[in-house]
């Protein structure tokens, strides 16, 4: 069998009503299996003001939105309609793309049909309670996540240290790579624009310290904020650009008034916006791979991240830019400052990491998922039953 032969149902917790960088993977991959020739079936919860059009057939599933950040939602079961669906389009596999209700359903389906399942992780789930207090959860948490990733034929990460820490929780015995791309004709470091820069009020020869993402608390926003003063109360010149929406925006903006933000921007928006910064600075944890962190460095830019899975996976300290604790205000300040000080390392920097990105092109990284299908299908059909699959 090959790409064209599959028939696969991918299930997600949120596929293209509020846009991230995950949704956006999926709906690449699954445009790339469409171009292949294989047939696709999205099931995942739909609104009526979606942020994008979805790639291939999407039909919607029951739904709640999440209390306190209504603008997700959680999909709580399989309905009658979905089997049916389900059963008229007949997969050949299935994907599951979040640990929610409907992916449980999903999974015990698959089980009960003796289909393989294959799981992609996207983020890290089981750190979100420590933002809100709650972080006493996160064991609790691990082990549900564990329960559920150790029933699929396999799981993907999308960076050698995500997959690293998947392994080393037990989360499953067949943990694969399926990382992420980039649109080189969209991040370039052609796409500056001294005059943009100039239209929001930023000064030409001011180093811009650079945020991009959901403007949500589990980011990193406070560990910013905070390394941000360390470089004013510094003297440290330097202006700050932060490109997103979300939630979170009114406490970003009251807890960093200097700072210039322009909210959501995308496609040749975004990349002249990237590339128009000097440098990157992420300190969020919960990534399982950094897109933005990706997109800056094809743009020629530095990044300033926490030593986390998927930064690690992209920043070689003191190479492509800096590694840091997380949490670490102080080291965050101290690189920063290294760069906003020193114009020529951070060139040295961003051309070391324009390098790096070359290596992720979109087309490569999605046949490795492909690759993964087709590997995982063949075992079946040859009696293999992974021990992270045990027999239904």
């Amino acid at each position: 069998m090959d790409a064209s032969g599959l028939r696969v149902a991918l299930f997600s917790g949120n596929y293209n009503y509020v846009r991230d960088g995950a949704n956006q993977a999926l709906n690449r991959f699954v445009g790339y299996l469409l171009r292949q020739g294989a047939a696709v079936r999205v099931y995942a919860p739909t609104t009526d003001t979606p942020a994008f059009a979805p790639a291939g057939d999407l039909v919607s599933t029951p739904s709640f939105p999440v209390p306190g950040r209504k603008e997700y939602r959680v999909p709580y079961r399989m309905s009658v309609q979905v089997r049916r669906d389900l059963k008229a389009f007949q997969p050949n596999l299935i994907h599951l793309s979040s640990p929610d209700p409907l992916n449980h359903r999903a999974l015990s389906w698959a089980r009960e049909h003796s289909l393989p399942t294959v799981a992609s992780v996207h983020t890290r789930f089981e750190t979100y309670p420590r933002y809100y207090g709650l972080a006493f959860l996160e064991p609790l948490i691990e082990s549900m996540l564990r329960r559920f990733y150790r029933r699929c034929d396999a799981i993907v990460a999308p960076s050698d240290s995500m997959a690293q820490l998947l392994r080393e929780q037990r989360m499953s015995y067949d943990v694969g790579i399926w990382t992420r791309g980039i649109d080189r004709d969209i991040f370039n470091p052609g796409r500056r624009s001294l005059e943009w820069r100039q239209s929001l009020g930023m000064a030409d020869d001011a180093p811009v310290i650079g945020f991009i993402g959901r403007l949500v608390m589990e980011k990193g926003l406070d560990v910013f904020s905070d390394a941000i003063d360390q470089l004013a109360a510094r003297q440290v010149r330097h202006q700050v650009l932060i490109v997103g929406e979300g939630p979170a925006r009114e406490w970003f903006q009251n807890r960093l008034p200097n700072a210039v933000f322009t909210g959501f921007q995308g496609g040749p928006d975004l990349g002249r916006a990237v590339a128009s910064m000097d440098m990157l600075f992420n300190p969020s944890v919960t990534e399982t791979f950094g897109n933005v962190t990706l997109e800056a460095m094809a743009c020629g830019l530095p990044t300033v991240a926490a030593r986390a899975t998927g930064s690690e996976s992209l920043v070689t300290d003191g190479v492509t830019g800096r590694l840091i604790r997380p949490g670490a205000i102080g080291d965050f300040a101290d690189a920063l400052q290294q760069y906003c000080d020193d114009g020529a390392a951070r060139a040295r920097a961003g051309e070391a990491a324009r390098t790096r990105a070359e290596r992720n092109g979109w087309d490569q990284v999605n046949q490795a998922l492909v690759d993964t299908y087709l590997r995982v299908i063949r075992q079946r059909a040859q009696g293999m039953v992974l021990r992270s699959s045990p027999v239904p």
